[in-house]
């Protein structure tokens, strides 16, 4: 996290000296004076860096005021805890440093990891990369997220990290009630959300039924949430875990691939259009089989019959996520400068979702 991404003055008041105080009872080896400033991006839990003379650390929080939409929102310690699990896997993250659920302390909880410098490289396309370079980032992006989805949750202790049972079908009806919720005078219904809640429980497929297809799924794995090395094509951290439960991995893989569905805007960054081969970036058939060859699936020609079903389900979910943004952008709840236009993407990515659930009802 460095030049890529960026800080700016907190815009989230922070009483730096009770954090300092609580930082020095906590912290080992921490030590004044402490300054403080919030990482560009991100539409749900605030991200800091805290400066000190000897080191710097990361800051991550619950918002000022967190609008009551879900119990489940805004759930720092479960971030904590799954990077906390994943320490020393082939998924590298960030060292835990300190839980804080006092929210006395500076009005809400947080936690505190190791700052780790590197690239955050925000636009898919990679522009200023060479064919070969930008081939390399994105096979090392799929080899992290087959690592991550390899990993036996009961090894590493994160066995009840999450509930038994459809996870589609929890997924869609956990979806569907933050869209719902998320209603309000200035944020309109959306047409094809609504056909969307229909049609999705009814239509999921088999290969996504398997009980046995259970792994941790960090429910963001995008290109921005991950922090290269300076140099070289590899992740030295995955960010942002608030997502992340135990579910289905293909699930995970497939949002992962919404890059190659959506355009370029002030809401959102994708691939669609591009000239993919002169870039060097793969395409997202190649893509999937090299995945399916990390993680040992022989099922690629049913997923590739019920991929619209999947592409449908991811392009529902982010639809009423941003369609959350909307209303915290009405309530002022909003963490991020560019929230309102991220929230005003909820109605052509749900347009988009149903697009491809027609396309999957018509090979039915």
């Amino acid at each position: 996290m460095e030049a890529f991404t960026g800080t700016k003055a907190p815009s989230q008041a922070i009483d730096s000296d009770a954090l300092a105080l609580w930082l020095g009872k906590h912290l080992s080896g921490f030590a004044g004076p402490l300054s403080i400033e919030q990482f560009k991006g991100g539409q749900s839990n605030p991200t800091y860096k805290l400066n000190t003379s000897g080191r710097a650390y990361v800051m991550r929080s619950k918002p000022a005021a967190v609008a009551k939409l879900l119990p489940s929102a805004h759930a720092i310690e479960r971030e904590f805890m799954v990077m906390s699990a994943l320490a020393g896997s082939e998924v590298p993250v960030p060292q835990m440093l300190a839980l804080c659920e006092d929210e006395s302390v500076i009005g809400r909880a947080f936690y505190i990891m190791e700052f780790i410098p590197g690239r955050v490289l925000w636009d898919p396309a990679l522009p200023g990369m060479s064919a070969p370079e930008r081939s390399a980032i994105y096979a090392e992006m799929n080899r992290v997220i087959a690592a991550l989805h390899r990993i036996n949750p009961q090894a590493i202790g994160l066995g009840n990290y999450g509930k038994p049972g459809n996870y589609f079908e929890r997924q869609i009806g956990r979806w569907s009630k933050q869209y719902l919720a998320s209603l309000t005078v200035n944020t309109a219904p959306i047409e094809a959300m609504d056909r969307l809640m229909a049609w999705l429980p009814a239509n999921i497929p088999a290969s996504a039924l398997d009980p046995s297809e259970v792994s941790i799924v960090h429910g963001d794995f995008r290109l921005d949430n991950l922090v290269f090395h300076p140099e070289q094509a590899r992740v030295v951290a995955v960010l942002d875990w608030e997502l992340s439960t135990l579910g289905h991995p293909l699930a995970d893989f497939s949002y992962h691939c919404m890059t190659w569905h959506i355009h370029s805007s002030s809401a959102a960054r994708g691939l669609a259009g591009l000239d993919l081969a002169a870039l060097g970036i793969p395409f997202e058939p190649d893509y999937l089989r090299r995945y399916c060859e990390r993680c040992g699936r022989s099922d690629l020609e049913q997923l590739q019959r019920d991929w619209n079903f999947y592409l449908a389900y991811n392009l529902f979910r982010i639809a009423a996520i941003l369609q959350g943004i909307a209303k915290r952008v009405s309530t002022g709840t909003a963490s991020s400068a560019q929230a309102q236009a991220a929230g005003a993407g909820a109605r052509p990515l749900a347009d988009l979702a149903w697009t491809f659930a027609q396309r999957q009802a018509d090979q039915a």
